[in-house]
């Protein structure tokens, strides 16, 4: 990236000339060391958390903005004796995801997509991970009825801001199944020997989204089939996105489509994977998440509430006539 590089070679210089110049410094100190001449100027809190922050940041610089890095791997942001950019932000109380936000740390590629590698199936909830404000959900569906063509929950899988597995679990049938999609779903039958209750799974999920921001394609038809229902302003939907219609061509983008024109990534050629669908979900909103935050700005603008009147009271001109 030609603007890191160029940040990292004038941070080098900086700090080459302020070696050589550090001699000269410290001469002009011992002139002015009295403290009654010169007394210490008291610096705002606000003011060192961002000289904190700026050194940090300089030192981030330094490095390759690769994969997001969460806060109990991100001890490894910077290489030099400072302390790293991830425990300055833990000790201030801050997320790791508010962190990558700032930053804008691995928005720009598809490095989060690496995740993969440690995903876990049918694992149940992910322990040890500290879930932020955002998360992606996607579900895969079996056919159930006559000719298998009503869905039915068989799987569901959940990833954090960083593209990280926080929930993937197969769902026990409670209705005979006519059509289990394998080739699409990616599940038989003997996934089902190792699903869990519709109502654990569902009691789980509800619980992580309580709160959340949730990020979905097409979400609707994953919050019915858990039977749950979620604040519509508290989801960021990328089938309705107004800077993706034009990929649908009149009708709501894939995501298989989305993935291949955005993200140049080759998805669903085969059978789904729920937590891969859910990654480059998230992946999608992260990368264009200002234009969804105006987005959503716009959708939900606090209108200014007019002053109500009470009723039987009449107003003063009234009374004047």
């Amino acid at each position: 990236m030609p603007i890191m590089a160029e940040l990292s070679s004038n941070w080098k210089k900086l700090q080459a000339k302020l070696q050589a110049d550090s001699p000269k410094t410290q001469s002009k100190k011992r002139k002015t060391d009295n403290p009654t001449q010169n007394p210490p100027k008291k610096i705002k809190r606000s003011q060192a958390s961002t000289t904190a922050v700026v050194s940090s940041a300089a030192a981030v610089s330094d490095k390759k903005m690769g994969g997001v890095q969460s806060t109990e791997a991100g001890a490894k942001f910077i290489d030099s004796p400072s302390p790293s950019l991830a425990l300055w932000a833990d000790d201030h109380d801050i997320s790791a995801e508010v962190l990558a936000e700032a930053y804008d740390l691995g928005a720009k590629n598809n490095s989060m997509l690496s995740a993969a590698r440690k995903d876990r199936i049918n694992h149940g909830l992910t322990e040890g991970i500290e879930v932020g404000k955002y998360i992606a959900i996607d579900c895969e569906m079996v056919g159930i009825g006559p000719g298998g063509h009503e869905s039915s929950l068989a799987r569901v899988s959940i990833v954090d801001f960083h593209g990280r597995q926080i929930y993937d679990s197969y769902v026990k049938q409670r209705e005979p199944v006519t059509n289990w999609r394998t080739s699409v779903s990616g599940i038989s039958r003997k996934e089902m020997r190792f699903a869990r209750d519709f109502d654990e799974v569902q009691k789980q999920v509800d619980e992580l989204i309580q709160g959340r921001i949730l990020v979905g394609h097409d979400i609707k038809h994953d919050l019915t089939a858990l039977q749950l229902s979620h604040p519509p302003r508290d989801i960021r939907d990328t089938s309705k996105h107004p800077g993706f219609k034009k990929y649908g061509y009149g009708r709501k983008p894939s995501l298989r489509v989305l993935a291949h024109e955005i993200l140049s990534v080759d998805i669903q050629s085969g059978a789904h994977s729920s937590i891969e669908d859910a990654r480059v979900t998230m992946l999608l909103f992260r990368r264009f998440k200002s234009s969804f935050d105006i987005d959503h700005a716009n959708r939900y603008a606090q209108k200014p509430v007019k002053d109500a009147k009470q009723p039987g009271k009449k107003s003063k001109k009234s009374r004047k006539g």
